[in-house]
C-alpha cells in the first residue's frame, strides 16, 4: 500500500502558502477570501495599525513579483487586483497579529486554521529534511553503489517543483 504525498485540497489555508523571498507568506488576497471580507477591507485595517506589521510580519510584493506568482498560476483573476495593486504577503507572525485587527468569529476561527497550517507546512519541510538527511547516510554507507537509486530519491516526483 503507497501512501500518496500530503496534498493540500485547494482553497484549505496550506494550499496559499507561498514561498516568496525565502519566507513562507500567505498573500492578501488569500487571506481576505478567507476570513469573508473584501480586500480592501483587510488592507484598510493593515493600514489603520501599521505599527503592528514591521517588515518582518508583512511586506508588498514587488510588481514583479506580483507578476511571477501570477504566470505560476496562470491566473489573472479579479483576486489579484489587476494592475492597480500589488498584494500584501504575511508571513506567520503577521497572520498571527491580523488576530488583533480583525476579530470576527470567522476571522478568529480562520486564523486559528492558517497558523495551523503554518505549522504543518514547517513539519513536513523538517521531515522532508529528516529523510534527505537518511538518504546521505545510506549512500556513504554503501560507498555510491548505488547511486542512481539515491540519485532517483533526490529528484522531486513529476509535476512538483521544489
Amino acid at each position: 500500500m503507497h501512501d500518496k504525498p500530503h496534498r493540500p485540497p485547494d482553497g484549505s489555508p496550506e494550499s496559499r502558502i507561498r514561498l516568496v523571498r525565502g519566507r513562507r507568506v500567505i498573500l492578501s488576497h488569500d487571506i481576505a477570501e478567507l476570513y469573508g471580507v473584501p480586500s480592501k477591507r483587510l488592507n484598510q485595517q493593515v493600514r489603520r495599525n501599521a505599527a503592528r506589521f514591521p517588515a518582518d510580519f508583512m511586506f508588498r510584493l514587488t510588481a514583479r513579483e506580483a507578476a511571477d506568482l501570477r504566470s505560476q498560476n496562470a491566473t489573472s483573476s479579479p483576486a489579484w487586483g489587476g494592475a492597480r495593486y500589488v498584494p500584501l504577503a504575511f508571513t506567520e507572525q503577521g497572520v498571527a497579529m491580523l488576530s488583533g485587527v480583525l476579530t470576527s468569529k470567522r476571522a478568529i476561527r480562520v486564523n486559528i486554521a492558517i497558523m495551523r497550517a503554518f505549522v504543518k507546512v514547517r513539519e513536513l519541510l523538517a521531515a522532508h529534511r529528516d529523510l534527505a538527511l537518511r538518504i546521505d547516510e545510506l549512500e556513504k554507507k554503501y560507498d555510491g553503489r548505488f547511486a542512481a537509486v539515491f540519485q532517483a530519491l533526490r529528484q522531486p516526483p513529476p509535476g512538483r517543483v521544489r
